[in-house]
């Protein structure tokens, strides 16, 4: 999507509503004549001849004209009440489908305080464009209404009125330019903090168990005290600029006031024109007051539009499928592949060839940090290859949707991770229309079922906040139990067996044996004994390359034995 594409895709089909509110906004503003031209009848000829009934009529006519007034700011409230609503609702959902089609690199090279911030800049963007800085905006092109009306009721000081408004529309360029740039520095100070204080909240537990508060406070604080210090250098400019035009508002109608008594004494003005001309210079200076005010808000939707724009921008993973294809066998080739994490890091794969076939579970093994997760990813698909291809049947993987992987390929974690909801929820998610009796073939093979049904409600069981109402080892086999849901051809699971006792880890091994003999493909990474005996093929990576691979009864022996077997590509 180009820059800026999503914010017109959004506001475009709002069109008309914008006209409707630039109309009401007109006829508002054509109103505010009123009470000026009111007063300027009242003082030159009610009072002057005595007119009475002129007076009666005149005040009647104003009763219609702020009754009409009034119910059309209600009905340009309500106008831009269900713009926002539109608006909250388009662009927020343009933005959950972008992050959904994002590659995974795009997703962890930014903390979660950016994505939280990202829906914040949404909520700026529907403040801005359908709030009260919308409504400035749609009154601002009538200034030079009221300046024209000045020139008609007080030509003297219509010149008077255009320079203090001149200065004024400077002021407001100048605090605007003045504003952006600590805006921009509030909020890096405000992001660090946020980090600091998300990384504490999802490690609550260590924090606690280990008083790592004490160690924190500190961090915290510093940052804490920097967002504090930018957001108050900010509201001190912000302060200085308001005020700056209250005072010059002030100061307008004193000068006005003055021309006016100089004009009134040389019989150049009448009293009435230059208290009408005072009204009309409040409805004059009113909006451009606002605009000083308002620059915050318009500097902080620039910059959460020009995010927005840079993340819109950013290259998606394919969604659409040319042609419905049928499930593979799940073979699984990797063809000298090669990634790094950025382009200065060295490489976390590097040349690496293998070949996974069905019928069997394939073991990965090596040292921590040694590149097992991150080859796993290039074989789901979430990672591209710097060089090289995975194949997935002898198709380049990069060529399928995530829908059609994820279907294909059922994947759990090192790190588990469940959803607020039940148990079936966390067990159909990711396989729609999944049955009932889907959901428990998935739970009794990943050994999940036995300790659901003993739970009092069951699989309506509601597990909370990443399933914190479950042990570690409960939210690892209904993790197993989702990757395992749709019977995909290919399973690929990292480290499954961390939070199982040897009971339950000796019930995977005789699943996963039970599931490869299907004629399905099995990956596992794992150190387990128990797992690694049940693999037909091994492979062991380290610094990123294969350093032995082969049938496990071959590779295991030497390995254990300290020498590693020589490297051969893995072919069932």
């Amino acid at each position: 999507m180009t820059e800026g594409k999503w914010l017109v895709t959004v506001l475009r089909p709002l069109a008309p509503a914008f006209r409707r509110v630039l109309a009401v906004s007109f006829f508002v503003n054509c109103l505010g004549l009123a009470v000026p031209v009111f007063v300027l009848q009242v003082y030159d000829r009610v009072i002057y001849h005595a007119g009475m009934t002129t007076l009666q009529g005149l005040a009647l006519g104003m009763v219609a004209v702020l009754a009409f007034d009034y119910l059309l700011r209600q009905f340009r409230t309500r106008l831009t009440q269900s713009l926002a609503l539109k608006i909250d609702v388009d662009a927020a959902g343009a933005l959950v489908r972008k992050i959904a089609t994002l590659p995974l690199r795009a997703l962890e090279a930014r903390p979660t305080v950016f994505w939280q911030a990202v829906f914040r800049d949404v909520e700026t963007i529907r403040n801005t464009v359908a709030g009260p800085t919308a409504l400035l905006v749609a009154d601002l092109p009538f200034v030079a209404v009221f300046v024209v009306a000045i020139f008609v009721v007080a030509p003297p000081l219509g010149w008077v009125f255009t320079g203090i408004a001149g200065v004024m529309v400077c002021l407001s360029w100048y605090a605007g330019r003045a504003l952006e740039k600590a805006g921009a520095e509030e909020r890096i100070q405000a992001a660090r903090r946020d980090v600091l204080l998300g990384e504490m909240l999802a490690a609550r537990g260590s924090v606690k168990a280990l008083d790592l508060s004490a160690a924190l406070a500190p961090l915290w604080e510093d940052r804490h005290a920097g967002a504090v210090e930018a957001a108050l250098l900010r509201g001190r400019r912000n302060d200085r600029f308001v005020n700056l035009g209250l005072v010059l508002g002030m100061a307008s109608s004193v000068v006005l006031t003055t021309v006016g008594a100089v004009e009134i004494v040389g019989q150049q003005l009448s009293v009435g024109a230059l208290v009408a001309a005072n009204i009309l210079a409040s409805r004059l200076f009113a909006p451009l007051n606002q605009l000083l005010g308002a620059w915050r808000q318009i500097t902080a939707f620039r910059q959460a539009t020009s995010r927005l724009n840079d993340l819109m921008a950013e290259p998606e993973d394919i969604s659409e499928q040319a042609v419905e294809l049928a499930p593979p066998a799940g073979r699984l080739e990797a063809e000298r592949v090669a990634f790094r994490f950025a382009p200065n890091d060295a490489p976390a794969i590097e040349g690496v060839s293998l070949t996974i076939s069905p019928g069997g579970v394939t073991g990965i093994l090596g040292r921590n940090g040694g590149g097992k997760t991150t080859l796993v990813k290039l074989l789901l698909g979430l990672y591209r290859p710097e060089s090289g291809r995975v194949l997935l049947d002898g198709a380049d993987v990069g060529q399928f949707t995530r829908g059609q992987l994820a279907a294909w390929i059922g994947y759990l974690p090192q790190e588990t991770v469940l959803f607020s909801g039940t148990l079936r929820d966390n067990i159909a998610w990711g396989n729609p229309g999944c049955t009932d009796d889907k959901v428990i073939e998935a739970a009794e093979r990943a050994g999940a079922h036995g300790f659901i049904l003993d739970l009092p409600a069951g699989y309506g069981t509601v597990i909370g906040e990443g399933g914190t109402n479950l042990s570690p080892g409960m939210r690892q086999r209904i993790a197993l139990a989702r990757a395992l849901a749709g019977a995909p051809p290919v399973v690929v699971l990292d480290e499954p067996s961390s939070w199982l006792d040897r009971q339950a880890e000796e019930a995977l091994r005789a699943a996963l044996v039970s599931y490869a003999k299907e004629g399905r493909t099995v990956v596992v990474v794992t150190h387990s004994p128990l797992l690694l005996a049940a693999c037909r093929d091994v492979v062991v990576i380290d610094k990123g390359r294969i350093a032995a691979a082969g049938p496990a009864p071959t590779v295991l022996p030497n390995l254990f034995a300290g020498t590693p077997a020589p490297q051969r590509e893995v072919v069932a």
